[in-house]
């Protein structure tokens, strides 16, 4: 089971550097931090925002008004040398000397691979920066167009040397200032991106795709229509990822994908792709809603990613506070299919950064926090192996807040594991029938691996009526079943 830890690097090696009084790279970081980022319970570390960011892009952000504000707001003490433009305006695939360059993100991987971990580094399809090589060297990859229709719409269109170009969009929001649009029903562009995504291959062992879905034939054709040129009979993904694993077969492909679109990017070849709709219904809707969506056939769960936070959304302890984010947390890092987890996320940060930003505020750790997820990774880990099942939650006639519970099994031979949540913010009660019937006639203990604590059951009872479960609002159960 893939488990993420995404790192802003540029932040991360900021704040090593006053940590230990110098100068930190990608290259020199001390194994001690190492030991602390691929923490037991992950094995894929995130380096957000590695590549070569474009100064072009900078410029066009410095003059938005709206951009700025968020700054301050996010970090009051701003001064101009924090705004070191954005990650996802990419000037080039080549990681930034200011991080420790090629050789430094080389060394990186090559100190979590001795920790059994992988490494993972964006991909942006979409869009280019302004000033990326290919708006000279090659620009059959960019959307065009023409000096009428930068006379029309400015804030749609750009001109560079002497051509106009697209700014880069999706199909719901105006244009992104400081991106050039990238053309993806164009034979030149799809070569290129398998280009690009195989050098990305020879540094990372896996690769996270900015707003994948964008690149689907028919998002593309909604977003640009005659612009792009016809439509071609083969998607973008399924063009491009078999060509890039012709040459990096295990390469870990991971969607960041809206829309309801996660099936269909599954099916054109990602390994996993963002779950943001148990997202929404953990943060706004009730046990129902969320149950419903684990009903989902479990291939495809296995081909999610859980979160709680990342760099696009608030910051789990601001929008989850207490005992919420705990309950929500136990069930995004116990549930089939990939977990990721947030930088700062474990001490309960509450400032989501703008990724323009080289330094955040500081903010005082949650150490009871910061402990729960410290039992928490490790007892995921060990929860999740083998066959995953959703059960159901009895109750009686007087009182139904078993409609609050949520419970799944995981089973891998004689490892049994059961987990309980109560969603919501009513103390809830109700009975959990588990799926063992071999447990009949003996008697059973269940520990339960964030707390130590023991119960002691009848295999009969548990199968029977099922396991009675009594939980506060928002508490949890990650309970080992064994013989008593």
């Amino acid at each position: 089971m893939t488990v993420i830890h995404e790192i802003n690097a540029l932040v991360w090696l900021g704040e090593l550097g006053v940590r230990y009084g110098r100068r930190v790279t990608l290259g020199d970081v001390p194994g001690e931090v190492w030991d602390e980022v691929a923490r037991p319970g992950v094995d894929t570390v995130w380096l957000m925002g590695v590549w070569e960011r474009s100064p072009a892009g900078l410029e066009i952000a410095l003059r938005d008004d709206a951009l700025l504000a968020s700054f301050r707001a996010a970090l009051p003490d701003l001064t101009p040398a924090d705004i070191a433009g954005s990650p996802y305006c990419v000037r080039n695939y080549v990681v930034d000397r200011s991080l420790g360059g090629p050789e430094g993100l080389a060394a990186a991987r090559a100190q979590l691979a001795a920790r059994g971990v992988r490494l993972m580094l964006d991909y942006v399809p979409n869009h280019v920066a302004p000033d990326h090589p290919w708006l000279t060297e090659r620009p059959g990859c960019l959307v065009r167009g023409t000096p009428d229709d930068l006379a029309r719409a400015s804030d749609a269109f750009l001109a560079v040397g002497g051509q106009v170009y697209a700014r880069g969009r999706d199909p719901y929001f105006p244009p992104w200032p400081d991106v050039v649009q990238l053309n993806a029903f164009g034979d030149e562009l799809r070569d290129a991106a398998v280009d690009t995504l195989v050098a990305i291959g020879d540094q990372a062992d896996g690769v996270r795709c900015d707003m994948a879905m964008l690149l689907m034939n028919d998002v593309f054709a909604k977003t640009w229509g005659d612009r792009a040129g016809p439509v071609p009979a083969e998607d973008f993904w399924p063009y491009v990822i078999p060509r890039v694993r012709a040459r990096h077969p295990d390469l870990l492909f991971v969607a960041e994908a809206y829309w309801d679109l996660e099936r269909s990017l599954q099916q054109q070849g990602f390994d996993h792709c963002y779950d943001k709709r148990l997202y929404d219904r953990l943060v706004h809707e009730d046990a129902g809603s969320v149950r419903a969506h684990l009903g989902a056939d479990l291939a495809y769960q296995r081909g999610l990613v859980r979160f709680l936070e990342n760099h696009d959304e608030p910051r789990a302890a601001a929008t989850l506070p207490g005992d919420r984010e705990r309950g929500a947390a136990v069930a995004v890092a116990t549930l089939p299919g990939a977990t990721l987890w947030h930088e700062g996320q474990f001490e309960g940060r509450r400032v989501r950064l703008p990724v323009f930003l080289s330094r955040r505020p500081q903010e005082p750790v949650d150490r009871a926090l910061h402990d729960f997820y410290d039992r928490l990774l490790p007892a995921a880990a060990a929860v999740r192996a083998g066959d995953w099942r959703l059960l159901n939650c009895t109750g009686w006639p007087d009182n139904d807040t078993h409609r609050n519970l949520l419970a799944w099994s995981w089973s891998d031979g004689d490892m049994r594991h059961l987990v309980v949540v109560n969603h919501s913010d009513t103390p809830s009660q109700g009975r959990v029938p588990l799926p063992w019937p071999d447990l009949r006639g003996r008697p059973c203990r269940l520990t339960d691996l964030l707390t130590t604590d023991t119960y002691d059951r009848d295999g009969d009872e548990l199968t029977g009526p099922g396991l009675y479960v009594a939980l506060d609002p928002w508490h949890s159960h990650v309970l080992t079943v064994g013989a008593g």
